[in-house]
């Protein structure tokens, strides 16, 4: 074989090679942005639930008697949220306003009254759509993180993956003990 044949050989392995790196690493970014992209819903929706509820807060306050314990764990839970910087503290800040905006709700069903007051509706509506929205942006979340994490893991991509420091990302799942509503004693 003459030397220009196994030059172009050469070349053309290393222009495979190249844009097998190139593609790759585009879609490895490309993933990781989406991942990125769907967290940032995740928190705008939370970031609604935040601003909502102490109108809601506020509402019930005033028709009930409100349990102090039940204001201050949801003013402990905003402030966690509005303090947490990292995934991990806002997925715990998340959860800790799950769980006092329950016994809210929990409290609020032995106020009849209070249900029937239409400021009261107005703002369990717009509360039953964030919640929705949040379920979305917490679905669309785990979907974008579940094909980044696929293509973090799958061969060959994992050895570019592993090369430009692309890791799995940490899924947004239940806490413990969610399934089960939360006990307020009056």
């Amino acid at each position: 074989m003459n030397n220009s044949k196994v030059l172009y050989i050469v070349l053309g392995v290393l222009a495979v090679l190249a844009l097998w790196v190139w593609t790759g690493y585009n879609g490895l970014v490309s993933s990781k942005a989406a991942v990125e992209g769907s967290w940032a819903q995740v928190e705008t929706q939370y970031q609604r639930r935040i601003d909502l509820v102490p109108n809601l807060v506020s509402t019930v306050k005033g028709a009930a008697n409100f349990e102090q314990e039940t204001f201050t764990a949801i003013t402990e839970a905003r402030s966690q949220w509005q303090g947490a910087g990292s995934r991990d503290e806002k997925i715990n800040a998340a959860s800790g306003f799950d769980s006092a905006l329950s016994r809210l709700l929990v409290t609020v069903e032995a106020y009849p009254q209070l249900q029937a007051t239409q400021a009261f509706r107005d703002l369990m509506t717009q509360l039953e759509g964030t919640e929705n929205r949040i379920s979305t942006a917490r679905r669309d979340f785990n979907t974008a993180v579940q094909t980044y994490n696929v293509r973090v893991a799958r061969f060959p991509s994992n050895l570019l993956a592993g090369m430009f420091g692309f890791e799995s990302e940490k899924m947004f799942s239940a806490d413990e003990g969610a399934d089960k509503a939360p006990a307020v004693n009056f």
